[in-house]
């Protein structure tokens, strides 16, 4: 399914009028005006997008903040913080970009650091829980040494503390009062488990780098994944990855940003996939 058609950044002439008529470019307190300079040299302003589209490049070749920019434009839904400086809206603004169909209300951006938050934010939930069992467990054992006897209402409360204390083992307590344990997984695990339970059907998807933590298998599972949610699910994706594993999605349209001007590439063809496969030919006896 293609809801985003095709999106244009600003070309080296608009960038130029821009930052040479623009009040807030003048000002000399600024010493960089990213996003602008990001893509002056890629030869290529306009992209054609398919059901799934790959841009492939090494770091600092900006397939990162051709996302954000993507996202800002579109207004798609985001968690973690990114790069945004005082010229990123009016970088975002002289962007242009085509819709076939309208882009659905649930589609996001989707990138590493909100993997990385996800996988913290269970830690920091389990944390919370075996500090709390501490301090129950302490609780317990001074309540089954009380020397307690009820004198008002007032102390129903501390009567029920005690007897439970008395009656009941502390894990059957713990089990009563607190919260389980949010289950453990591997990073490689949650950080798969994020993609199952953000992506749904029908809705655009932008995706910074999701091989981060995945293991080559975890990686082919999550090929495949993206490749069947295109396929059968009505989603798209524009996916910012130097994956092998990524980049042989059967169909994927390919930009290489390391090139100039930036071209449509086979999978094949890329760099460092050629780096990949000239390594195990180079050491093909010893499988």
């Amino acid at each position: 399914m293609i809801y985003l058609s095709s999106f244009s950044f600003p070309s080296s002439g608009a960038e130029d009028n821009y930052l040479a008529f623009s009040a807030r470019a003048k000002y000399t307190c600024y010493d960089s005006y990213y996003p602008f300079g990001v893509f002056r040299e890629a030869g290529r302003s306009h992209y054609d997008l398919t059901d799934i589209t790959i841009l492939y490049g090494g770091n600092g070749s900006g397939k990162t903040t051709a996302l954000n920019v993507m996202a800002d434009a579109l207004r798609l839904n985001r968690g973690a913080a990114y790069n945004r400086t005082d010229f990123f809206a009016d970088y975002v603004r002289l962007c242009q970009f085509d819709v076939l169909h309208a882009i659905p209300p649930s589609s996001l951006i989707l990138t590493s650091d909100d993997v990385f938050d996800y996988m913290l934010d269970l830690r920091t939930i389990n944390d919370k829980i075996d500090t709390r069992r501490g301090e129950l467990f302490d609780e317990v054992t001074e309540a089954r040494s009380a020397k307690f006897q009820m004198h008002s209402m007032e102390d129903y409360d501390r009567l029920k503390e005690v007897s439970q204390a008395r009656r009941m083992s502390k894990s059957q307590i713990a089990r009563r009062n607190l919260a389980p344990n949010v289950r453990t997984r591997s990073n490689g695990e949650s950080a798969f488990l994020v993609f199952q339970e953000k992506l749904k059907s029908n809705a655009l998807y932008l995706l910074d780098e999701p091989e981060n933590s995945l293991s080559a298998a975890r990686q082919m599972e999550l090929a495949q994944y993206l490749s069947d949610s295109a396929r059968f699910y009505r989603c798209q994706f524009v996916i910012a990855t130097h994956s092998p594993f990524l980049l042989a999605i059967p169909g994927a349209r390919i930009y290489d940003l390391d090139s100039r001007p930036v071209q449509a590439r086979r999978w094949t063809e890329l760099e460092s996939v050629r780096e990949y496969y000239d390594f195990f030919k180079a050491h093909e006896e010893e499988f």
